[in-house]
C-alpha cells in the first residue's frame, strides 16, 4: 500500500503532493514500483497534528482520486476518519476506507455498510495531539488485540462482512518505543486471527529512535521491521519507500 499524502503538513512528505499533478504521478510511480493500493490522506495524524475540517479534507482529495481514477484502475483507500469524507472519497472512486480511529465517530460504521466497502481497524490509543503523552498499556498485545476484536465485531453487527475488514495494530499510534517493539515481537497474536493483517512502520519515529537517524535515512529499517513482520503473518504494508519494500516482500514471498 503505498502512501499518498495530499497534505501540507504530513511528518514525512507534507507538501510534496498537495497538488494535482505531482500526486498524479507519484500514485502511478508507485503502481510501476510494485504498489497494489495507494493510499491517500488528506489529513495529517503524525504526533501533535491538528485536525482538519471536513470541507478541506474533501477539496484535498476527492480532485486526487479523480485524476488518478482517469488514469489507472489502481485499488484506492481513503484514509480519514469522518463519514462524510468516506463517502465523498468512495464516490469519486476510492474502493476502501483505512481509519486510524475504528470507525468509532458517530456514523462511520453505519456509513462503510451502506457504502460496501472494505475497511482497515486501527488501534490508536488517545488522539494525534496527545497520543505520545505517557501512553500506557497493562498487556499492550492483549489491550490492542482485544480492542481491534471488539471494532471487528460492531461492524459486523452493522452488516460489514467478515472478509472485508482488516485490522492494523497502529504502530507509533499512542504507543512507546517498547510498546512498539512488544507488538512486532507478538505479531502473530494478532496474525493468527481471522482477519488480515495490516502494517505500517515507514520512516516512523520507533525506526528513527532506534537507528538515530533523520525521516528520509530510514528506509532499510522499515523494509526490516516489513521482513519481520511477513515473518509473523502480516500480508499489508502502508510505506512510502515502495520499489525498495516489493522487492525485500517478494523474496519473503519466495520462500513462502
Amino acid at each position: 500500500m503505498g502512501i499518498l499524502n495530499v497534505t501540507p503538513d504530513s511528518f514525512s512528505d507534507g507538501g510534496e503532493f498537495d497538488h494535482i499533478d505531482a500526486a498524479v504521478a507519484r500514485a502511478l510511480e508507485m503502481q510501476a514500483q510494485g504498489a497494489s493500493m495507494i493510499d491517500i490522506g488528506g489529513e495529517s495524524t503524525r504526533p501533535g497534528a491538528q485536525p482538519v475540517e471536513a470541507s478541506q479534507e474533501i477539496e484535498r482529495v476527492v480532485s486526487v482520486i479523480e485524476a488518478i481514477r482517469r488514469q489507472s484502475d489502481i485499488p484506492i483507500s481513503i484514509d480519514t476518519s469522518k463519514p462524510v469524507v468516506m463517502k465523498a472519497a468512495v464516490q469519486a472512486g476510492a474502493n476502501m476506507v483505512n481509519d486510524v480511529n475504528a470507525l468509532r465517530a458517530a456514523g462511520s460504521v453505519e456509513c462503510c455498510a451502506e457504502l460496501g466497502v472494505p475497511v482497515c481497524l486501527m488501534h490508536m490509543q488517545g488522539e494525534p495531539r496527545t497520543m505520545q503523552k505517557s501512553p500506557e498499556y497493562s498487556d499492550v498485545m492483549m489491550d490492542v488485540r482485544d480492542f481491534l476484536l471488539t471494532r471487528a465485531s460492531i461492524c459486523m453487527d452493522a452488516g460489514i462482512a467478515a472478509d472485508q475488514i482488516l485490522l492494523d495494530p497502529g504502530f507509533g499510534f499512542g504507543k512507546t518505543l517498547e510498546h512498539n517493539l512488544q507488538l512486532l515481537s507478538r505479531l502473530n497474536e494478532l496474525c493468527e486471527l481471522d482477519f488480515p493483517v495490516l502494517v505500517g512502520f515507514s520512516r516512523k519515529s520507533m525506526l528513527g529512535t532506534i537507528l538515530d537517524r533523520p525521516v528520509d535515512q530510514r528506509v532499510i529499517g522499515g523494509i526490516a521491521a516489513a521482513v519481520i513482520a511477513y515473518g509473523k503473518g502480516a500480508r499489508w504494508f502502508r510505506v512510502h519507500d515502495v520499489a525498495e519494500t516489493s522487492d525485500a516482500l517478494k523474496i519473503c514471498g519466495a520462500l513462502h
